[in-house]
């Protein structure tokens, strides 16, 4: 491997924690004897296009520097090629980093854990979605949570989370389930009226919402986590319990499992990662063993 690893940066990540995330990072890889370079694109298209340079240039690592849209970002560089990724995770959510048992807003520790996994070959390979021509780790959402996005993505203020938290109360003033076909395996088609379904390669998304909290990252299949046509007063009271991935004990949720996905259903944008994909409907995919970490 060679000794030059690639610093992909977001210096927007956490309002501003990604600019100065950087720096305690880089040192802790230069410290332990590696060459970096850094990659800031002048937008995210971009960006992609310099961290597929330093790829095709066969850099030692590519180590993404953000929040999940960083890390979705990054995997579309390295997905299905020999380089590994490490994550610097200092976003809002970072719920790619928890998956794979990684520092959370602590970009010093990330970049000892990177340097001494990389001098001691550490390195696993993960799955990964892939959807709409992009790869996703973690969860790809539509429904209820995707109308969430689409609002507070319109939302100037406030920012961070909270403009999140009050996009989900307007969404529910607006709430209504709506019918959903959905085909696993290329098998029958399941009719259903429902209030979410999420693609889970990863178990949580939102920062810790463990929306498929059975979801592995090396078992080749997707948890496929559907809400059922629950009410206003039923969804307020499942939603807390998300965080600790106890609403799959309610009669309106179902888990199901499967190596390919595809969901439809009128009006409903899907993202993956907290990226807009598209509208539906979308196929995914479980792509075993797509991508190299690095890490414990």
């Amino acid at each position: 491997m060679t000794s030059e690893i690639t610093l992909f940066v977001n210096p927007t990540a956490g309002r501003g924690r990604g600019a100065h995330a950087a720096q305690p990072a880089a040192s802790a890889v230069r410290a332990a004897g590696f060459s970096v370079r850094t990659v800031v694109g002048a937008n995210a298209e971009h960006a992609l296009t310099r961290a597929r340079a330093a790829v095709a240039d066969g850099t030692g690592a590519l180590i993404a520097v953000g929040g999940d849209g960083m890390a979705n970002l990054a995997l579309q560089a390295v997905a299905g090629t020999r380089t590994p990724l490490g994550l610097v995770a200092v976003g809002t959510g970072n719920d790619f980093a928890r998956a794979l048992g990684l520092p959370v807003r602590d970009p010093a520790a990330a970049g000892r854990l990177i340097a001494d996994a990389l001098k001691g070959a550490r390195i696993r390979d993960v799955d990964l979605g892939r959807a709409d021509g992009r790869w996703f780790g973690t969860v790809l959402a539509s429904g209820f949570d995707s109308r969430v996005n689409d609002r507070g993505n319109r939302m100037r203020w406030p920012t961070g989370r909270l403009k999140y938290d009050l996009a989900m109360l307007a969404e529910l003033a607006a709430f209504r389930p709506c019918p959903y076909r959905i085909t696993l395996d290329d098998g029958g088609v399941r009719e259903v009226e429902a209030t979410l379904v999420a693609v889970g390669n990863g178990s949580s998304y939102g920062g810790g919402m463990r929306i498929c909290p059975g979801a592995d990252l090396t078992d080749g299949l997707f948890d496929v986590t559907v809400v059922g046509d629950c009410s206003r007063t039923t969804l307020l009271r499942v939603f807390p319990t998300v965080y600790r991935g106890r609403h799959v004990d309610h009669p309106k949720v179902t888990v199901l499992r499967a190596a390919k996905v595809e969901i439809a259903a009128q009006g409903i944008t899907g993202y993956a990662d907290g990226e807009p994909l598209g509208p539906l409907p979308l196929t995914a995919r479980c792509m075993p063993a797509a991508v190299r970490i690095v890490g414990p």
